[in-house]
């Protein structure tokens, strides 16, 4: 683990995404924002997964701090080419960074979409998972588009 005892607090934020590639059947399951199966609302569903697994991110990646998270938010919006979006933003007021809470959020969150809509259909691809944004720290970052 990476000794942080002499670094400042400070508040850090981070914005990830996702892209989940969905074939024409799912997508026309969409209505009023979210899919509806035998399992439940696959979006508000992916959305508790995210956030669950942006709080527990040290349990889940070795050596990673456990952090104070002051948000943790998931959105998931229709994209382009049967493609969903799934954007995951979280802040802290501690002495590291939050960029892999986002980074696991996101992915559970698309990780339990597939699950949920696998038995729709197996074709669904989990694509381009990446950091977006980060501010606080060292240096803040923002990728290009």
């Amino acid at each position: 683990m990476v000794d942080i005892s002499g670094k400042e607090a400070g508040h850090r934020t981070a914005r990830a995404r996702c892209r989940v590639q969905l074939n024409q059947d799912i997508l026309a399951l969409l209505r009023d924002g979210d899919i509806h199966n035998k399992k439940g609302p696959v979006f508000q569903t992916a959305i508790l997964a995210g956030v669950m697994a942006a709080k527990k991110t040290s349990d889940l990646i070795p050596l990673c701090h456990p952090l104070p998270l002051n948000d943790c938010q998931i959105k998931i919006k229709r994209g382009d080419d049967f493609q969903l979006v799934i954007d995951c933003f979280v802040s802290t007021d501690y002495k590291t960074g939050v960029e892999m809470e986002a980074l696991t959020g996101v992915s559970v969150a698309a990780l339990t979409l597939y699950d949920m809509c696998k038995s729709l259909s197996r074709d669904i691809r989990i694509l381009e998972t990446r950091l977006i944004s980060k501010t606080g720290g060292k240096s803040d970052f923002r990728a290009e588009s």
